[in-house]
């Protein structure tokens, strides 16, 4: 049985977190989820206790708390914002996994806003030195955990990091929201992964995926 890991969510109302505290609540996982609007964060947690009564969930008070507390922690929050709570979290997630699933998109969609030469998640692993920044689930749209096997294919999502069991640690997180994971390398991966969901999002929009789209290694 695989030890019980204790993740935290910040940013778990939005339309990744939410994804994301509903998929990977139905694994072998304590879930602490914060939210800066309190009502819509309790409202998440009624609804995955209502659909999941096993679920070891609950609203953390504060990220640095909740951080403190985790092996892992998610930030589902926009690149913008990814300053502001590296700042808050910095002494409490030395050494622990920290998930970045941010895509660095202009305002018009259509390119991104880091220099050539690095990503968002390097730019965070910056912020954080002593934490091991992975970078997960930044290709998958919110309606892919809702529906991880599109057009009878299970969804990729690509994992990146400089920490081989952090990695893994994360891959296994991967397949517990539903999809299979690709171990794509190093963390300046992140790069290119970040600029494979741009390009998604370009097609999606120009073709209207409807936000249901992914991608997947086809391979002999």
């Amino acid at each position: 049985m695989n030890t019980k890991q204790t993740i935290a969510i910040i940013g778990a109302t939005g339309n990744m977190g939410s994804a994301l505290s509903t998929a990977l609540a139905k694994g072998n996982n304590r879930l602490l989820l914060k939210a800066t609007d309190k009502d819509k964060l309790n409202a998440l947690v009624d609804a995955i206790r209502s659909t999941n009564p096993q679920a070891d969930i609950e609203a953390a008070a504060c990220p640095t708390d909740a951080s403190w507390e985790a092996d892992i922690i998610i930030l589902a929050v926009p690149y913008a914002a990814e300053k502001d709570v590296a700042a808050q979290i910095r002494e409490v997630a030395n050494q622990k996994i920290v998930i970045s699933i941010a895509n660095p998109l202009n305002e018009t969609y259509d390119g991104l806003v880091t220099e050539p030469g690095t990503s968002a998640a390097e730019e965070l692993q910056k912020l954080l030195p002593h934490s091991r920044v992975v970078k997960a689930f930044n290709t998958t749209f919110a309606a892919d955990f809702a529906t991880p096997v599109i057009d009878g294919k299970q969804v990729d999502a690509f994992v990146a990091g400089d920490d081989a069991e952090a990695v893994a640690t994360v891959s296994a997180l991967v397949s517990t929201a539903g999809f299979r994971p690709i171990e794509a390398g190093k963390l300046s991966v992140s790069r290119t992964l970040e600029g494979m969901q741009l390009l998604l999002i370009t097609l999606g929009i120009r073709n209207n995926y409807n936000w249901l789209a992914g991608w997947k290694i086809l391979h002999q």
